[in-house]
């Protein structure tokens, strides 16, 4: 008798498990707070072992640093000109830090970091050079010009987050846009 069902390896398919983590990773962080995600939290949201996690992400930073970037996915850098560019970046950015969340893991690995230089040369390589080299492209700006770029609005953003548990409404962003952006806009570059 020949059976019809193809062989597959016992376990789990292994597509779509990054995904149902990262949805677990982040609900968690919602619910519990950064802190209190933990890996074995996040693994039984996710309905999969801690050593499935542990296989893909030596750690919780580093899980939540690749979160991170799929929750960020690549910057829209949309615009005509140097202060559309940056207007639309300010905005994104905003946006996806309001994501449930994302603002809280942000700030959680971010507040890790200070004390851990592993993780943060995971966050330097792996989340915030990506963006960087994308804008100094874009732009036509020194690295040192897009990093403090990076640094005030991102540090903005996520003060705000820490502050008031809350991201900023638009109103705040449009005003950080119009602190932000005489300061930049008409740096060297492209126009």
């Amino acid at each position: 008798m020949t059976s019809t069902t193809s062989a597959r390896p016992p376990g789990r398919p292994r597509t779509g498990v990054n995904a149902v983590v990262f949805a677990a990773t982040l609900s968690t962080v919602h619910e519990l707070g950064y802190a209190r995600a933990t890996v074995e939290r996040i693994a039984a949201v996710a309905g999969v072992a801690k050593s499935t996690v542990y296989r893909r992400w030596p750690s919780k930073g580093a899980l939540i640093v690749d979160c991170l970037l799929d929750a960020f996915g690549p910057a829209p850098l949309e615009g005509t000109g140097r202060a559309e560019l940056m207007s639309s970046t300010i905005r994104w950015i905003a946006a996806k830090i309001s994501e449930p969340g994302v603002g809280d893991a942000f700030a959680g690995v971010f507040s890790d970091a200070v004390s851990d230089p592993a993780l943060r040369e995971i966050l330097s390589a792996r989340l915030q050079d990506p963006y960087r080299l994308a804008l100094q492209d874009a732009l036509g700006e020194p690295e040192d010009r897009v990093l403090f770029f990076i640094d005030v609005v991102v540090g903005a953003l996520l003060h705000r987050m820490g502050m008031t548990g809350e991201p900023m409404v638009d109103a705040d962003v449009a005003a950080l846009e119009e602190m932000v952006l005489p300061h930049f806009a008409d740096g060297p570059g492209p126009a």
